[in-house]
């Protein structure tokens, strides 16, 4: 019987309105005669119904807790983890991991672990109560990958967690968001990563990861945000970087890469932000970078870039473009006009000549300009785009003049 019928049934035993079938013939309870009746009343029922009523309450109970075996691996990351400050993992108790342990969502139908949500630093009420971010060491334990239907992972901004991430992780099929910033993680990037097809998020930024980036990094198709600076990955941009067709934010800057900008990086057409700063980078730009359909920021400062500044970058949709610290020579392209409009342009501590360009006074707006540290030469432009700008952004050159230097 359905449980929701068996339910109703017992509800009606506990109203004393059940009944017990009996064999055709027999005696009615309220008559001393032979009936051909086939049920009786009994208020004897109600004490059969009690016990399979509180089975029943037992078995929902159990339905609704997640597997022994996600517990169990809870548990076991757990012990591999020390919290000292904030007492999280003090909830992370009884029987029901799906219920009241801090961090971990459930699958509403399944009952597995989904999501683990472990923050550092967040808005939670146990943060502002103890008030100080968190601070956690230890290891990310292999036991989380017997939560094999994990869909998002993070434990962010622990400050002290240490140790390699698990290759195993790259095992988890339903995975859509890693997110381990901000610990002191160190080893490689899982190898095998590629192989979580699903992943839209993958965050290992500011940890202590070295090696490269794995060759199978550009199968995650699904990918549209990778963060990794901040670490001391080395090596080179993989030539196939243009296979992540979602990508929409790809920083690696503050890492120890070499080589030259891919161009198929360029055919990436949904790539909206694009940090490469502070590496070892060398070599020209790609042109294409220009013609990028939504590219609004480009960091490439703090490199061994060389070679002339593309013009396609001056009448771009960029927004934000630094290319201080680098080694760029030949001459500012003349190419500003009403597509040229920009909150920062970066141009510090490289090898420009010439003259500033005379376009630049057709620029639809320049927040901050920065030609400093180069060997510019001529009057400063006059007009809206470089009114506004103080003497620190074209100091430092062999003979700029006018407004704000000295007079020509």
């Amino acid at each position: 019987m359905p449980t929701l019928l068996l339910l109703q049934h017992i509800t009606h035993v506990l109203e004393g309105t059940t009944v017990i079938s009996l064999p055709r013939t027999v005696y009615n309870k309220h008559s001393p005669t032979p009936s051909s009746a086939h049920h009786i009343h009994s208020p004897m029922a109600a004490l059969i119904a009690l016990p399979l009523l509180a089975l029943l309450s037992l078995s929902s109970t159990f339905s609704d807790a997640c597997p022994p075996s996600d517990r169990a691996a809870l548990l076991a990351v757990r012990q591999a983890l020390k919290e000292p400050y904030l007492g999280i993992f003090n909830t992370w108790r009884g029987s029901n991991c799906c219920q009241n342990w801090y961090g971990v969502s459930c699958d509403p139908e399944s009952r597995r672990v989904a999501d683990i949500n472990l923050r550092g630093e967040s808005e939670d009420p146990i943060f502002q109560k103890h008030r100080r971010t968190g601070y956690m060491t230890g290891t990310i334990s292999p036991a989380i990958c017997r939560l094999t239907r994990l869909s998002s992972l993070i434990i962010a901004d622990w400050k002290g967690i240490s140790g390699p991430i698990p290759a195993c992780i790259a095992n988890l099929p339903f995975l859509r968001i890693l997110d381990l910033v901000g610990n002191r993680l160190s080893g490689e990037i899982p190898a095998g990563i590629g192989r979580l097809s699903r992943l839209t998020v993958l965050n290992v930024a500011d940890n202590q990861i070295a090696g490269t980036i794995p060759r199978s990094l550009t199968s995650l198709s699904s990918l549209m945000h990778l963060d990794i600076r901040g670490n001391q990955i080395a090596g080179t941009i993989p030539s196939d970087f243009g296979r992540l067709k979602m990508l929409s934010r790809a920083l690696l800057s503050r890492n120890r890469l070499e080589g030259s900008i891919p161009q198929s990086l360029c055919t990436i057409y949904r790539l909206s932000d694009l940090d490469l700063s502070l590496n070892r980078l060398s070599g020209p730009i790609p042109a294409s970078l220009g013609k990028m359909a939504v590219l609004a920021t480009l960091n490439l400062d703090g490199n061994l870039i060389s070679g002339p500044i593309p013009e396609t970058l001056i009448g771009s949709t960029i927004s934000i473009l630094n290319l201080s610290r680098n080694a760029f020579d030949g001459y500012i392209p003349n190419a500003f006009g009403s597509r040229s409009y920009f909150m920062v342009l970066d141009l510090s501590y490289n090898r420009l000549r010439g003259t500033i360009p005379a376009s630049i006074s057709a620029a639809t707006f320049i927040g901050h300009l920065d030609v400093s540290h180069n060997h510019l030469c001529g009057p400063i432009p006059q007009g809206s785009p470089t009114e506004h700008l103080e003497a620190t952004s074209f100091s430092y050159n062999d003979c700029l003049c006018g407004k704000p230097l000295k007079p020509c």
